[in-house]
């Protein structure tokens, strides 16, 4: 009988959530300025941390004194890292040009990985990361903040909806008054303005937000042709990359402008939706304008952010490694859509410099 107890107690206490197993989660790559996220969860139970990579002894000491981290978790080799501490899944906090290194070394060991936006810097590593994802039968997740935001998911709701009709126009304008100007480290600095390390710079820092949103809302739907506008209006910052550009996304019946630039006032990540029988804005995070009558005043309303483990990407990526999340494959954070997303960029870039419409293929 006792053992009936027993076998009862421990598919409760696993079912239920009390008995779930953290996700042994890995970090590579200390440089990018949002990786102190990692460290900042002490409150979460769903990872825990057993190896980090970064070459740089300077910044890894910095952040091991900064976060209080043994000294034994850190790494200069990354496939040594990944042989020793044995992670379920790995996060990258590097350049994004090795993004395709980190997923070479970690899929053939069937490890998964959530990269930060964008997927790659080239169409090539993205296929490639997604061909080794797909070979090895690990998932590959890009994190991009707009992911989190209840006022997206309520936008694309409505469009699945029909409540809409059919997108006709779409804007997207992203991002903040420059990565100087905000103050990020000098070791995300370099990054942000190194044309391989970043693959551009404003185009790709805030283009891709436009680029995965407007997939996503277009459940894959690739635009029929790019066509890009850079420049750099702080030169003397600036000096190997674009702060300002502006890209458009003409599909067959629908067009999509995408601003992403160093120069706003503020920081600003927003989105409208424009539709054959209305329109919705996403203001913020959990503010939504709306009209979808042409008698009726528009409507501004607060909602609720999105449930758990939508705030916080770690929870997201414990979840999918273990089975609790399924998502759609036209997902925010997926595959299909951010192979896309690189493709989108790859092709604005070309249009930026040639000063020439690109049709995709």
């Amino acid at each position: 009988m006792k053992y009936l107890v027993t076998i009862v107690l421990c598919v409760f206490l696993t079912t239920s959530g009390m008995a779930q197993t953290p996700v042994r989660l890995a970090i590579a790559g200390l440089s990018h300025g949002h990786v102190g996220w990692a460290f900042n969860r002490q409150d979460k139970k769903d990872t825990e941390i057993v190896g980090i990579y970064e070459p740089n002894q300077e910044l890894a000491d910095r952040i091991m004194k900064r976060y209080k981290l043994d000294e034994n978790l850190f790494f200069t080799d990354l496939n040594k890292m990944l042989d020793q501490t044995k992670p379920d899944a790995v996060s990258a906090f590097g350049a994004i040009n090795e993004h395709i290194t980190v997923v070479r070394a970690c899929a053939p060991r069937k490890i998964h990985v959530m990269v930060e936006k964008p997927l790659a810097t080239t169409f090539a590593d993205a296929k490639e990361i997604q061909n080794l994802a797909l070979k090895n039968n690990v998932r590959v997740l890009t994190n991009f903040e707009t992911s989190w935001y209840a006022s997206n998911q309520y936008v694309n709701d409505l469009v699945q909806a029909g409540k809409l009709g059919e997108i006709r126009k779409v804007m997207v304008n992203d991002g903040h008054q420059g990565p100087r100007e905000i103050g990020v480290s000098q070791e995300f600095f370099d990054i942000l303005t190194d044309p391989v390390k970043n693959g551009a710079g404003a185009l790709v820092d805030f283009g891709c937000y436009g680029a995965n949103l407007m997939t996503w809302l277009m459940k894959g739907e690739r635009p029929v042709s790019v066509t890009a506008v850079t420049h750099q209006n702080k030169p003397d910052i600036y000096q190997k990359v674009d702060d300002e550009a502006s890209i458009v996304l003409q599909y067959p019946k629908a067009q999509c402008i995408i601003q992403g630039s160093w120069n706003w006032s503020f920081g600003r990540k927003d989105m409208e939706v424009y539709g054959t029988k209305g329109y919705a804005v996403a203001v913020d995070p959990t503010t939504i304008r709306e009209r979808l009558q042409e008698k009726v005043p528009e409507e501004r309303k607060k909602i609720d952010p999105r449930p758990a483990p939508f705030t916080d990407p770690f929870s997201v990526l414990a979840d999918v490694v273990q089975g609790r999340l399924k998502m759609d494959k036209h997902d925010l954070y997926e595959l299909p859509v951010n192979v896309t997303v690189v493709e989108i960029l790859e092709a604005a870039k070309a249009s930026a410099k040639s000063g020439k419409t690109v049709t995709l293929k």
